[in-house]
């Protein structure tokens, strides 16, 4: 299941940051781009390679904010632990009437 939300998410993104680092790129020049104040000083390559993970991180927290929030309440709000193994107190503990 975990796997398969991944894939969800990583790589419809991969194709959403290709497509945008290529819109980006196409309107600005790598060379004159300024980062805090200061021309990039890093290579065409090197500011390619790091533009398209900074789209990829963005869109990949988009689909994930989506596949987090396709959940039922129920899904969300579900105990992880066994019936059993739930703390003294809790509503859904299955209680052992024989003590």
């Amino acid at each position: 299941m975990i796997r398969e939300k991944l894939i969800w998410i990583l790589w419809p993104s991969f194709i959403v940051a290709g497509v945008a680092e290529v819109l980006f790129f196409t309107a600005f020049d790598p060379q004159q781009l300024i980062v805090f104040e200061e021309p990039a000083a890093w290579s065409r390559i090197a500011v390619y390679s790091i533009g398209f993970f900074v789209f990829w991180a963005l869109t990949a927290a988009t689909s994930a904010l989506t596949c987090f929030f396709q959940q039922t309440s129920a899904e969300i709000n579900r105990c992880p632990l066994d019936a059993v193994d739930r703390p003294l107190g809790c509503p859904w503990r299955e209680e052992d009437d024989g003590q």
